[in-house]
């Protein structure tokens, strides 16, 4: 295999620009999910193309190949940091001895000896949010390469590993990851014009296309290690809520080393300002209670008023309808704590509802809305509308920074979050709830001028995300 690539290095930079679609495309998709302030790790790095192009605070590139990294040691004005190293001897040490944010292996898994040895090696250069990208290609594509490569439109390659999505997926959780997303793109991989943006760019990304696409994109994160203490800020949006403010206080559970509460009201015609300043004078020295009006408008930024002063580590929503009960916020806790998910996303749509808790056309709307998400996000989103959603403060942030990529028109936040938490590559759950009737006033959505806005957040996010 040293043999080949050896071989091979003298007219790899130039062979790879004329492959140049093929490989930008996957260099586009990696650098989506990377970010400025990102730690990254590219191995079997070649010369480097794709981890000079992606975004990084601090880039390494490793390779096996002296004459590769020799040429990628050349490039000019480069600000990657390459190393002749094994990927079956990682040593951490020569890296800097400090573990990496994102970690890429881009179609290096066919040419291993002993792939979960490889991905085994992973955890010197790990930290438990570090993220795995792996591609790879669709092993349905075998006989059209070994095609391309008996007609000379291909470089013939030594007998690669033709493994299954399963089979990757079974060899990273032996080697002690998760893989919590995968995807595929790619039907054509030349650059015809008016066919290949048709195909690739959006024929690649429908049912039944997919299956066929060039590229599996493998997404991966270290397994949960034991659950860990957090403080927690239980954020109460409440607008025309004064019936609902004492339950609240009341039935919110004490969670994790200390449990914050802060309330945001949002421009109330009815009592809600006065009687939250009451209960939380009331309940001086018994509840950690922050109170605050917000400047703007909507549920959204009714969040980002009282994220902006929140102190827990771990950050909850809770909509002072009390629909979803307070009771079951340490579900919450206790399945971000440990580990299982980053972004935990509530579930009104599987126990059975209270009569009258969500009205007919809302019902249809937010399955609408589930299946679109899910084809969206490439993950499993069973409600998008839940007023429930946890996350870490420090993800909050990084996400906040992001945000005028999906644009800033969504009044209720949901939405927003939703594609942050993609952006950032968190690993969403969904946890089911039962969802109650509310107890006291009405409801705040509009199903249909709401809904349209809705329809145009997700096509907004449909092109950049599945089209871009």
């Amino acid at each position: 295999m040293k043999r080949y690539f050896k071989q091979a290095a003298p007219t790899w930079r130039t062979y790879r620009r004329k492959r140049a679609y093929y490989n930008d495309s996957i260099t586009r998709y990696v650098d989506y999910f990377c970010h400025p302030q990102s730690s990254v790790l590219e191995i079997g790095c070649a010369t480097g193309e794709l981890i000079e192009a992606v975004r990084g605070s601090r880039k390494v590139g490793i390779d096996f190949c002296e004459e590769l990294i020799q040429q990628a040691r050349e490039t000019e004005g480069s600000n990657v940091e390459y190393h002749v190293m094994e990927a079956e001897a990682i040593d951490a040490e020569v890296l800097g001895g400090e573990p990496f944010d994102i970690i890429i292996i881009s179609n290096l898994i066919g040419f291993l000896s002993d792939i979960e040895s490889v991905l085994r090696q992973l955890h010197k250069v790990c930290h438990d949010k570090t993220r795995i990208i792996i591609v790879s290609y669709n092993r349905l594509w075998e006989p059209l390469i070994a095609f391309a490569e008996l007609i000379g439109i291909k470089r013939k390659t030594p007998t690669q590993n033709w493994i299954s999505r399963s089979d990757l997926k079974n060899m990273l959780y032996l080697a002690g990851f998760e893989t919590y997303r995968c995807n595929s793109s790619m039907l054509v991989p030349f650059n015809i014009p008016l066919i290949s943006p048709l195909f690739n760019r959006i024929l690649s990304h429908l049912p039944l296309f997919d299956i066929m696409s060039l590229n599996h994109y493998y997404f991966a994160r270290p397994m949960p290690s034991e659950e860990k203490e957090y403080s927690v800020t239980v954020l109460v949006p409440a607008r025309n809520e004064a019936g609902n403010i004492r339950s609240a206080v009341e039935r919110i559970p004490d969670m994790g080393s200390r449990t914050e509460i802060i309330f945001c009201e949002g421009n109330s015609t009815d009592d809600t300002w006065n009687e939250i300043q009451r209960i939380r004078d009331e309940y001086t020295g018994r509840r950690d209670i922050k109170i605050l009006k917000q400047t703007g408008k909507g549920k959204g930024d009714a969040v980002r008023c009282g994220y902006s002063i929140a102190t827990g580590d771990i950050l909850m929503i809770l909509d002072a309808d009390l629909t979803v009960s307070p009771e079951d916020l340490p579900k919450f806790y206790k399945a971000i704590a440990s580990g299982k998910g980053e972004f935990i996303n509530g579930v009104r749509l599987v126990y059975p509802m209270e009569s009258g808790a969500m009205r007919t056309l809302n019902t249809i709307g937010n399955h609408f809305f589930s299946k679109l998400f899910t084809w969206i996000l490439e993950m499993p989103i069973k409600d998008t509308l839940c007023g429930t959603k946890v996350m870490f403060r420090k993800d909050w942030e990084r996400l906040t920074e992001g945000r005028k990529f999906f644009g800033d028109f969504d009044p209720f936040g949901d939405f927003d979050m939703l594609f942050g938490a993609h952006k950032l590559n968190l690993k969403i759950i969904d946890l089911p709830i039962r969802y109650k009737e509310r107890k006291y006033g009405d409801t705040n959505i509009s199903r249909f001028s709401h809904g349209l806005l809705l329809l145009k957040m997700s096509a907004f996010a449909t092109w950049k995300i599945k089209f871009k």
